[in-house]
């Protein structure tokens, strides 16, 4: 067995370190040393007064983040040991599946220019929980997970969300195989969706604080479904992960409603491999469809207050993205750079119910609708010491063509392409915390520019799984 397979055995086993909100490690040999090393050097680092920051994950070895656990235990081989009845299925452990258990608190504050109630992407149908979010200070989305081995076949893991607004949400609650053979795993229940690079991580993992603008046009923020995935992870040398989902089709662009079948289908296939020592790269295409039915949206509908708008019809969006990393030597621990981009396009056909409240004073209007829009971002964060980063992003949609057979479309979306540009600046006194300072200037409308300036802290308590790359 080669270095990079144990990696990954370790890895599902809970035994290699854990970063919170970054990339953990990105060499089979720092795996391969496991839990004594790494603590060693947890200590080393402490002593060092730098944080410690075990290497990127490595391609080959990418796991669900919601899985793969290392709770803390009194000693390195106390956690080697659990981890390891855990993946074998060995119960004389009496912690062996026991489930972790861990807490992301985040909180922050927002300076905006523009009233977040008014808040419109010129051009674009928005879910209704789309935008900047609150102004002053609250609570960002925090939250409580578990996660364990159910037996030697399958494990589970459930993350509850708490908002601002005092709501508990399930975001993911799931079982997983862990026994199929040839790469093969099948999920079931409700997870976020494989598509993209972003759409998969819980909010705390973004290297910004908020969501690229095309993630709130064509996904309302992430998407996220009830259903069934399979995904593939190829036992060859180069990385390629294949992933088929079926689902309710409940999240935007999809609507919730009762019916048989499944209302949302994706496809998308990951692959990517090393730069020399010290960089590594991954690249991706995904594929999804929705049957929207009287999907409810605001933001096309003109007036001060704007409206609500209803579509039913079928919504196909594809996604191409990309990320690199660097660090010198394949070291994070003092430099790194991170690069991604990821580009949208979508094409929806259908019938539209244009202000069906008539609250903007201009419906309700019904008629069939076409649309084919487009747009992306690009961000790149340096961490140019240890502790210290910084990072831009840079967001455009195109408005792209629009056609509406019960009025011109050009009375309520005007021709205009939204832009954002973000400055990020992070401290991380330690791989658990962080606080962060992000200042935008949002031109989401024809001749409104929202300056922006949001602050916020992340804790990572108790146990916490791996990331993906």
């Amino acid at each position: 067995m080669d270095t990079r397979s144990v990696c990954a055995l370790l890895l599902l086993a809970g035994v290699a370190p854990v970063v919170a909100g970054v990339t953990e490690c990105d060499s089979s040999q720092q795996c391969v040393e496991g839990a004594a090393k790494t603590r060693l050097r947890e200590t080393r680092a402490a002593e060092n007064s730098l944080p410690a920051s075990p290497r990127p994950l490595p391609l080959i070895a990418q796991t669900d983040s919601s899985i793969v656990t290392s709770p803390p235990t009194p000693s390195a081989a106390a956690t080697a040991g659990a981890a390891a009845a855990a993946a074998t299925g060995d119960t004389s452990n009496p912690n062996a599946f026991n489930p972790s258990v861990s807490v992301i608190l985040s909180g922050g504050y927002a300076h905006l220019s523009q009233d977040p109630a008014a808040y419109r992407l010129s051009g674009y149908a928005l879910s209704p929980d789309a935008g900047p979010g609150p102004r002053g200070f609250s609570l960002a989305e925090s939250e409580l997970s578990l996660a364990a081995n159910v037996d030697p076949y399958l494990a589970g893991a459930l993350t509850v969300s708490m908002a601002a607004d005092n709501t508990l949400s399930v975001e993911e609650a799931f079982f997983q195989t862990t026994a199929l053979s040839d790469g093969l795993r099948v999920k079931g229940g409700r997870f976020f969706s494989g598509i993209g690079y972003l759409n998969e991580q819980h909010a705390h993992v973004w290297d910004f604080i908020d969501s690229p603008l095309a993630y709130q046009a064509f996904l309302g923020g992430q998407f996220g479904d009830d259903g069934v995935q399979l995904r593939w992870l190829a036992p060859i040398d180069t990385y390629l992960d294949l992933g088929v989902e079926v689902g309710r089709g409940r999240g935007f662009p999809g609507s919730d409603n009762d019916r048989d079948g499944a209302g949302a289908s994706a496809f998308y296939a990951h692959t990517g491999g090393d730069i020399g020592l010290g960089g590594s790269w991954r690249a991706g295409l995904s594929y999804l469809s929705a049957a929207p039915r009287a999907r409810e949206s605001v933001g096309m509908s003109a007036g001060p207050q704007g409206g609500r708008d209803l579509f039913t019809g079928a919504s196909r969006l594809w996604i191409a993205d990309f990320v690199y990393k660097w660090s010198p030597n394949g070291n994070p621990v003092r430099q790194n750079l991170k690069v991604q981009a990821e580009f949208f396009t979508r094409r929806e056909t259908g019938t539209w119910v244009l202000d069906a409240d008539g609250a903007a004073a201009v419906g309700p209007l019904t008629g069939d609708y076409r649309s084919q829009q487009r747009g992306g971002y690009a961000q790149a964060v340096y961490q140019f010491m240890p502790r210290w980063s910084t990072g831009f992003r840079y967001d455009r949609l195109a408005r792209g063509s629009i056609d509406f057979s019960a009025v011109d479309p050009d009375t309520f979306a005007p021709h205009f392409d939204p832009t954002r540009s973000s400055a990020l600046v992070q401290y991380a006194p330690s791989e658990f915390s962080r606080f962060r300072i992000q200042i935008a200037a949002d031109r989401s409308r024809p001749g409104v520019t929202d300056n922006q300036v949001l602050v916020d802290y992340q804790m990572s308590l108790g146990a916490h799984g791996a990331h993906n790359f």
